[in-house]
């Protein structure tokens, strides 16, 4: 499985961005789609996922007024728009697959750079 997150930048607070994951390796019937982020210093932290198969999407609380994710199975990409992004925002974006049957997100890709200054 290999995944490429591409789309990060540099925004100022408010603006808006959309992250790319581009899936590919197998085919991800039943798999599980996620989005993490990691900021200097801290840990990774859960952002968002969606089911391949039916898109049915899960964000936390502390994200889902702002952020969605979605994606295009025809594709083999995985997006995360980003609206009113503020400068706690800043960090690597991480696309992640989990596969059927298993716990825990298996993949990750190599993450793109977010950056929001105030």
């Amino acid at each position: 499985v290999q995944l490429q997150a591409s789309g990060g930048g540099f925004v100022q607070a408010g603006g808006s961005l959309r992250l790319s994951c581009a899936a590919s390796g197998r085919t991800f019937t039943g798999y599980l789609m996620g989005w993490f982020r990691q900021a200097p210093g801290k840990e990774r932290e859960f952002v968002a996922s969606i089911t391949w198969t039916g898109g049915d999407t899960y964000l936390p609380e502390s994200f889902k007024d702002r952020f969605a994710i979605s994606r295009d199975s025809a594709k083999n990409m995985v997006y995360l728009q980003m609206n009113s992004l503020r400068p706690d925002d800043t960090a690597v974006y991480y696309c992640a697959a989990r596969a059927v049957g298993s716990w825990s997100f298996d993949y990750y890709g190599q993450g793109t750079q977010v950056t929001v200054s105030s």
